[in-house]
């Protein structure tokens, strides 16, 4: 008999613990989803004890907790009891439809049920009342504790459904059960308040003659209390003593003063939340218009491919100095001259003069700052620009260079903007007027005691990193990618964990509202910069990436400490001068780095980010308390401040991972001629992603990749992790909305303009090459092999030099060649910006290519041709067609169609014959036509300005007599 329970015990285990990757014993602990979906009785006894404890219970304790809360003057808990009955519906849903009955809405409702424990759990912190001290404490742990989990939940559900680990399951639902007891363990805190409040719930008569003839009542808070008792208020909803029972409904109804100062109490806590939501979202717009700036005027260099002139735009930053005038500083820290330099509407059209206006605004706000709060904001107003650019392909909704067209909210951001501007407007000073009569003299002997260029140079530094390191999450991934091993990326993935980056900024501004100040001005912290700097720029893949992790926590958490450093009203002009002159140096030494070739001293500074990140941590490093410099004083952060930005970093930490999971798609690329053997391939130089009028391209790329059905797509000047070209990731829109494998290419600690890899068919491996280029631009490549229906396909992308440099080409030529004939006979096709005439000879990159590489011209007879080429082995080649450029960029697409020989058969010794059967469309079979819609000219048909050009159709070829596909 007890055998026969084991075996029917393990057989239970084995029945459901088994999903879609592996089973027993690989997997060994259920998930919820298959205790309560999949099998008889687990589901049906889980099913019961939801219902004994959500048909009465839980509307019972949403209820009651709605009666602890409600208050005339505010609208938190009728919000909160509106979100506990949608929640506990969204409970019952998931649960009784089952991942068996409907997949897709077990998912929706599991979700929304998540989503509404945000307000759910922080709005039940919130609203705890003020007495219940153990009450709000434990719910606190238990909502961190709820939303940290999610992290590792969501990562161990990537590694079970993308990458397909066995065992990954198990581990995710450890969490998922975890999640479970602490969302019963949040509402079970609520006995706290019932205790606390002396709540008593009486059915029928009560003996108890001090309760009333009321069903529910509350006694009175506290012996001797009234039921509104208030105390010396800070200003602030975060950091105010008050201390107040309003939120207690007293069977005893209050007089009409109470109930007004209650009111008054109230929404000033409401109104101070509002106004902090307001000056984060206006450092939002400030890190926006600073960051378009640069982008902006370097348009006309990368038409030019030189300095232009327009580089004098920078010369804007330096409009601080202004505040060296005394009638222009004082009027610009009024209210008036707050609101006035804020409210520069057309801002984002005329870069130029909002950066001159917003400057000395923001500017001037610092200058007056006597603790940390402009430092955190300024650090949460980047916080947001990341989470925006996460949210929105990275690229920022409200940048000039983007319209409704190509992702752009600027409509939406200007009508935020002037709420918030409103919102500053009419906001009441929180400063007494008697207290705005200082000694002058005297507040200026304290802070200008350690001098004022330190703190001044430390500023302009570190705006500098912020921009070159931390406005995208997916900077420091770029620095540190090098590519796929084994079918696995060797280091995280942009669209991935580029959260990570976001928490670890969050976490960084947060530490200093934790730890005391005193800690993050010592030698030992800026060490641990130092070091995490060393093992971002010396490690690759994950190594290199946890340092750039680490660095993102240094350098946020020196904002308050650096922005109160630098403030003092009367040097205002001369110290944000200075800070703004480092930046402008910074900026023009990080475009030295790579633009050597067309810049005067290029020489210099050629592919040496080294020398500029040690000077950007020498700048820093004058802001902290060395032995030999006079103590400065000590950062203060109001508590408010510190209560509202570490709720509001939460808030963005979660954002960060929902945006990862809404944009994430489970199910992985597909050619998009599965089953066919055809794979199209195309190279495509797009200029830095900035189209002929100067927006943002990628919605225009992906349109036409799309339209082409294209399997394989080199991109060619794709590194735009650059603060000149505001830190985008050019491939996010396709990978995002057409599912890709990509490779981002050599990072920009390599020094060169970028090629990127986008692949339909999974990444084998894949390896980065620089080629020699001993005087001109520092050519990249990207040598990957794929997954081509079973057979391995080694596909070369490489952006050769420029026709000035001819050693450079015939160098770089050699080296493709030799990296295309170790494949030899596999097959390979190339994408490449070669910069040579068709069949030129040696030391031309053609013969070389070619004859070396052992690969075939896609079209030897195409003597139209003069930079981008397509050569191929061991393929049949079917079509080929040459795109007009459109708008996008200044050069063409050109396509190469393949099959893919048998698989185990080699195609070599192809002859010219073979390879030049022409046809017609009408030939081959209708999987290899190119869309009809693209015919046309300049003057009419084709698509956005796309349409086939020098054929004026796509050339088409027969397989040779006897192919095999």
């Amino acid at each position: 008999m007890s055998l026969g329970i084991d075996r029917w015990k393990l057989y239970s285990i084995i029945k459901i613990v088994k999903n879609g990757v592996a089973g027993y014993p690989d997997e060994w602990f259920p998930s919820v989803s298959a205790t309560i979906g999949d099998w008889y009785p687990e589901r049906n006894i889980f099913q019961i004890l939801i219902a004994l404890t959500s048909v009465s219970p839980r509307f019972a304790l949403v209820s009651l907790q709605y009666f602890l809360r409600r208050s005339p003057s505010t609208s938190w808990p009728d919000f909160l009891f509106a979100v506990g009955i949608v929640r506990t519906l969204m409970c019952g849903g998931w649960v009784y439809i089952t991942s068996n009955d409907d997949h897709d809405i077990h998912d929706v409702l599991m979700i929304m049920y998540i989503l509404c424990n945000v307000p759910w759990m922080w709005g039940g912190v919130l609203c705890t009342p003020l007495g219940h001290i153990k009450a709000r404490r434990r719910r606190r742990y238990v909502a961190t504790g709820f939303f940290v989990s999610i992290i590792p939940m969501i990562y161990f559900f990537v590694q079970h459904k993308i990458y397909r680990i066995p065992g990954a399951y198990t581990h995710y639902s450890f969490f998922e059960w975890f999640l479970i007891l602490l969302d019963v363990l949040f509402d079970s805190i609520t006995e706290l308040d019932f205790k606390a409040s002396n709540l008593q719930v009486v059915l029928g008569i009560s003996l108890d003659a001090s309760v009333g003839r009321d069903d529910i009542s509350y006694s009175a808070p506290s012996k001797g209390s009234n039921s509104v008792t208030e105390t010396k208020s800070e200003g602030s909803a975060a950091s105010s003593k008050t201390e107040r029972t309003a939120s207690h409904v007293s069977a005893v109804p209050r007089t009409f003063s109470q109930k007004m100062q209650a009111a008054i109490m109230l929404s000033r806590d409401a109104r101070e939340a509002i106004g902090f939501i307001s000056d984060v979202y206006l450092s939002y717009l400030f890190w926006s218009i600073l960051t378009s700036l640069i982008t902006t005027l370097f348009y006309f260099s990368v038409w030019k491919l030189a300095l232009s002139g327009s580089e004098l735009s920078l010369l804007v930053l330096l409009s601080p100095a202004l505040l060296g005038i005394g009638p222009l500083r004082t009027w610009a820290l009024t209210h008036s001259g707050r609101v006035t330099l804020k409210a520069s509407v057309r801002r984002l059209f005329v870069v130029n003069f909002a950066n001159v206006v917003l400057l000395i605004g923001q500017t001037a706000d610092w200058s007056a700052g006597k603790d940390g709060y402009q430092g955190l904001l300024l650090g949460l107003g980047l916080v947001s620009l990341s989470l925006a650019k996460h949210a929105n392909h990275s690229t920022n909704p409200v940048w000039p260079m983007l319209n409704e067209e190509s992702g752009g909210y600027n409509k939406t951001g200007l009508f935020l903007a002037l709420c918030a501007l409103y919102e500053l407007a009419t906001r009441p000073s929180a400063v007494p007027e008697e207290e705005k009569q200082i000694d002058h003299s005297k507040d200026n002997s304290k802070v200008t005691s350690h001098g004022w260029l330190a703190g001044s140079i430390a500023l302009g530094s570190t705006i500098f990193t912020l921009h070159c390191f931390f406005i995208d999450p997916s900077t420091i991934i770029a620095w540190s990618w090098t590519g796929y091993k084994n079918s696995q990326p060797k280091g995280p993935l942009p669209h991935l964990h580029g959260s990570l980056t976001l928490i670890a900024q969050a976490i960084g501004l947060a530490v200093p509202t934790i730890l005391p100040a005193y800690w993050l001005s010592s030698p030992l912290w800026f060490s641990y910069g130092c070091a995490s700097a060393f093992v971002m720029y010396c490690f690759r893949d994950w190594t290199g990436f946890i340092g750039g992790l680490n660095l993102a926590v240094f350098v946020m958490s020196l904002l308050p400490t650096i922005i109160q450093q630098s403030a003092q009203p009367y040097k205002a002009g001369r110290i944000y001068f200075t800070a703004f002159f480092v930046t402008i140096l910074f900026y023009l030494a990080d475009v030295w780095t790579v633009a050597y070739a067309f810049v005067p001293g290029g020489a210099y500074l050629r592919e040496r980010s080294d020398l500029v990140l040690i000077a950007q941590f020498v700048a820093t490093s004058l802001v902290f308390q060395w032995p030999f410099r006079k103590n400065t004083a000590i950062v203060h952060i109001p508590s408010a401040a510190s209560f509202l930005a570490r709720h509001l970093l939460t808030l963005f930490s979660l954002s960060a991972v929902l945006v990862t999971i809404y944009r994430w798609t489970p199910i992985g690329p597909r050619p998009y001629k599965s089953g066919t053997g055809i794979i199209n391939a195309g190279i495509w130089t797009v200029h830095f992603g900035i189209d002929n009028t100067g927006h943002d391209s990628q919605w225009l790329i992906r349109d036409l990749i799309r339209d082409m059905e294209l399997d394989v797509v080199g991109l060619l000047e794709t590194d735009l992790h650059r603060t000149v070209y505001g830190n985008r990731d050019l491939t996010r829109v396709a990978l995002q909305d057409l599912g890709y494998y990509v490779d981002l290419g050599p990072g920009p600690n390599m020094h060169t303009w970028g090629a990127a890899l986008l692949s339909k068919f999974p990444i084998v491996h894949s390896q980065h090459h620089l080629l020699p280029s001993p005087h001109g631009e520092l050519a990249p490549a990207i040598e990957a092999v794929l997954d081509v229906y079973g057979t391995e396909v080694t596909v070369v992308v490489s952006h050769n030099g420029q026709e000035q440099d001819p050693l450079d080409r015939e160098l770089q030529s050699k080296e493709l060649a030799r990296i295309m004939a170790k494949s030899y006979p596999h097959p390979v096709i190339f994408l490449g910006y070669v910069v040579t005439k068709p069949h030129a000879s040696r030391p031309a990159p053609y013969e070389i290519l070619v004859h070396d590489g052992i690969v075939h011209d896609i079209d030897p007879q195409d003597l139209d041709r003069w930079c981008e080429y397509i050569l191929y082995r061991g393929l049949y080649r079917t079509a080929y067609a040459r795109i007009s450029r459109g708008i996008v960029t200044d050069t063409e697409l050109q396509i190469g169609q393949f099959v893919v020989p048998r698989h185990g058969l080699q195609l070599v010794n192809q002859t010219l014959e073979d390879r030049m059967l022409r046809a017609w469309k009408e030939d081959l079979p209708e999987d290899h036509w190119f869309p009809m819609e693209y015919y046309g000219n300049k003057d009419e048909g084709g698509v956005n300005g796309h349409f086939y050009h020098v054929f004026n159709t796509p050339l088409y070829y027969k397989f040779p007599e006897g192919a095999q596909v």
